[in-house]
């Protein structure tokens, strides 16, 4: 019994610290109708600034929490003022995306300035522990609880009392309305700071209870965030605490009874089936209305650049005979790592651009489709090329069925459930042990071969992976040049009328993720027989932004744009050799200036 005490002492706490998090998120969402991404960059940077703070500077406990929550602040107001400010007449998906890049580029900075290595954050309180009934707390714990409902208090009293408050409940209520009352700027200003605030200290807070930081924790503090906040209710603050306590104690007895590493499998899976039977949120009004959905939103006002067909066979061709030329194995290489991303943005683009489900979990179809083509010819000596398509195959199916109950959702919520249902694939990957070899991952993968002969040079493996890509491209040309394409893209510009017309929607959702899937399955697959040998953590999140990024270069819908997105954005870092370790940064920062100064594209929407 006092196990479970503490199990349950422990996921109190935990959630205590999601809920800092939570709580920013949800202020944010409440005024700005917008999912910050950046959030957990923000709880990484005060990790680091509480790591300056303590070891550096030894500044006693209280001064680091308020140096952390300024600095914090600060970062936040800079991202409200420069990073989504200038977007707020954009398009509604350009917000989200800009905080995507906007956390690329921060966790890069942090990066860059601290070097990867995890380092240890003391806590500076005695390491001692109180007896409470069977179980135990110690002074860190109740330092936290007090941060946590001193945070509440104090938000609860900014709120309810000042005027700044009630102008920001007000637009939480009705944004159009609170804006011809008068109600400025300010209010945005104002959330982005306390939501930084109150993430800066959670950072330092997690960093303080682990007794370690590393720049590889905002990823997870988003999700978790995120997590707590859309199953208490997105835009609402009491129902974002609560989910965060629900959140930590579902964790904690999680890995109670399972083990520490099925610990974020239980948030996601949590997150999943709110989305699915309360979208939303657990304590949402019932009279609250559903989230609106993106219609329209995902194409910028544009004219597509269409290339004429000579162009593209005279390109074509310059690319298939270029082995024929004294190019370098850097330069095939570098090529055939675009070919694999552009079938990564062929799908990705049919999915986001041409039916309008943002998926941000899209390397999941990747490992699907990379384990499937690695089991079936390791165990069961199927030839590589059948093994590849039997991916992509699984990956079409697999992945429309744990994808479909995203088909219902809305919004921003679309985008949640894909990122949730992508942690989820490369979770169950880590634990199922018996058939994907859990944290070992799977070795000695066979290279890639065709009709029995092995295709080890490089020039051999370009030609398979160019072919590949473009009969992939022309097959979904050919596809979105049909009535089923015109029908795709009827829902993503208006799925009301779209319905209305007698169209069904989820039919034809499954059917864009079915030839999505398979081709993000097959990219999967060449990348396994590739690289001989894969693990749960080779397509993770970044992949699926980094598509995100190209199918955004090239233009949302754009066949030719994904192809000519994934050349640009692989062969820009490599350019400029010298800035390797800058990748993810370039990567950040280009998705920044597209959202800004070219939603559309370099070609355009289609």
């Amino acid at each position: 019994m006092s196990s479970w005490l503490d199990y349950t002492i422990n996921g109190l706490i935990v959630g205590n610290v999601y809920a800092l998090v939570a709580v920013g998120l949800a202020l944010i969402f409440g005024v700005s109708r917008l999912i910050n991404f950046a959030q957990g960059s923000i709880y990484l940077v005060g990790a680091y600034i509480g790591w300056v703070a303590v070891v550096q500077l030894h500044t006693p406990l209280p001064l680091t929490i308020i140096l952390v929550a300024v600095a914090a602040a600060i970062v936040g107001l800079i991202i409200e003022r420069f990073g989504l400010r200038p977007l707020q007449n954009s398009v509604r998906i350009a917000p989200l995306l800009a905080t995507i890049g906007i956390s690329f580029v921060l966790d890069q900075l942090v990066m860059l300035t601290f070097s990867p290595n995890p380092r240890a954050l003391p806590s500076q309180l005695p390491d001692v522990r109180f007896q409470v009934g069977g179980g135990t707390i110690g002074p860190l714990d109740l330092l936290i609880a007090g941060v946590g409902l001193t945070s509440a208090l104090l938000l609860f009293v900014f709120l309810r009392y000042s005027k700044l408050g009630w102008a920001v409940r007000a637009t939480a209520q009705d944004r159009d309305a609170a804006m011809q009352m008068g109600v400025d700027v300010r209010v945005n200003q104002a959330v982005f700071g306390i939501a930084a605030a109150l993430g800066g200290v959670s950072g330092l807070l997690v960093g303080m209870y682990y007794n370690q930081i590393d720049t590889a924790m905002s990823l997870q503090a988003t999700l978790k965030g995120v997590v707590a906040e859309v199953v208490g209710g997105a835009g609402n603050v009491p129902g974002a605490v609560i989910g965060s306590l629900l959140l930590g104690l579902v964790e904690s007895y999680g890995v109670a009874v399972f083990g520490t590493s099925y610990r974020n499998l239980f948030a996601f899976l949590l997150l999943v089936v709110v989305l699915v039977l309360r979208p939303n949120g657990l304590f949402a009004s019932a009279r609250q209305a559903p989230p609106e959905p993106l219609t329209g939103t995902f194409i910028a006002p544009s004219r597509p650049v269409r290339i004429p067909r000579w162009v593209l066979l005279v390109a074509a061709g310059v690319f298939a005979i270029l082995p024929f030329f004294p190019v370098s194995f850097y330069v095939l290489q570098t090529l055939i790592n675009a070919w694999l991303l552009g079938m990564l943005a062929l799908s990705l683009t049919l999915v986001a651009g041409t039916v309008g489900q943002v998926s941000l979990g899209h390397a999941a179809l990747l490992a699907i489709g990379a384990y499937t083509s690695a089991l079936l010819s390791l165990n069961f000596s199927v030839p590589v090329g059948l093994a590849i398509i039997a991916g992509g195959l699984m990956s079409a199916a697999l992945g429309t069925a744990l994808i479909s109950p995203s088909f219902r959702l809305r919004g921003h919520y679309v985008s949640v459930a894909t990122l949730a249902i992508g942690e989820i694939v490369s979770l169950v990957i880590l634990n199922w042990e018996s058939v994907t070899r859990g944290p070992i991952g799977i070795s000695g993968i066979p290279p890639l071969s065709l009709f029995g002969y092995d295709l080890i040079s490089p020039t051999s493996i370009y030609w398979f992976s160019f072919i590949v890509m473009v009969v992939l491209a022309l097959l979904q040309g050919r596809l979105l040049g049909s009535h089923l394409g015109r029908s795709f893209r009827a829902i993503r510009d208006d799925d009301i009328a779209a319905r209305a017309y007698g169209l069904s929607l989820n039919r034809y959702k499954s059917l864009a993720f079915i030839f999505g899937g398979f081709a993000a399955g097959v990219s999967g697959g060449i990348a396994a027989h590739l690289y001989s040998y894969i693990n749960h953590e080779t397509f993770n999140t970044q992949q699926s932004i980094l598509a995100l990024t190209v199918v955004i270069l090239g233009g949302l819908g754009n066949v030719v744009g994904a192809i000519v997105g994934a050349v640009a954005l692989v062969g820009l870092p490599e350019v400029f050799r010298i800035a390797a370790e800058y990748r993810i940064l370039i990567y950040g920062i280009v998705l920044l200036l597209l959202v800004r100064f070219r939603p559309q594209g370099l070609l355009g929407t289609i």
